[in-house]
């Protein structure tokens, strides 16, 4: 017998992460409000990358073809493509960078106003289309799940605060 799934479909499961990475965003904001040490913060920002780097990869093989071919909405995902695109620029800029380098918390925050205006518009329309097509969203949960694993799995251990 399969496990339950705790999403209700494939755009929760995506929905989920945005949250998820919403959370490590406002986390990073409190810890430059408080002045936090430079290694605690790099720390956070490749948690935030690692995990933005998942999502956009299953994203990016899995739902969008899926809702692509079922909506035939082609402008609609191309922009969000390039949103990905923009993003993961960003994404190795701040991986490149050292933990003490000054830029990296307006490097995170440019990339948390990107991820920001792509969930809205992700949430407002891709999702939205995605529901109202021909499309067994319930069923790609499974395969977004599994690829996310293996993703997680190839891209090693996220790095944990402790270990700053």
């Amino acid at each position: 017998m399969k496990e339950p799934i705790a999403f209700d479909d494939a755009a929760d499961l995506l929905d989920a992460d945005h949250k998820a990475v919403k959370t490590m965003f406002m986390e990073y904001t409190a810890l430059c409000e408080d002045g936090a040490p430079a290694a605690v913060k790099r720390v956070l920002a490749q948690r935030i990358c690692l995990a933005l780097l998942v999502h956009a990869q299953i994203e990016e093989e899995i739902f969008y073809p899926q809702v692509r071919e079922a909506t035939g909405d082609e402008v609609l995902i191309d922009e969000a493509m390039q949103e990905h695109a923009e993003a993961k620029a960003v994404i190795a800029r701040i991986q490149a960078m050292k933990g003490s380098d000054a830029k990296l918390d307006a490097a995170v925050k440019q990339l948390d106003a990107l991820i920001e205006q792509h969930v809205l518009e992700e949430r407002e329309q891709i999702f939205l289309n995605a529901r109202q097509a021909a499309l067994d969203l319930r069923g790609m949960t499974r395969q977004l799940l599994k690829r996310q694993q293996d993703l997680k799995e190839k891209f090693g251990a996220i790095p944990t605060l402790e270990a700053a």
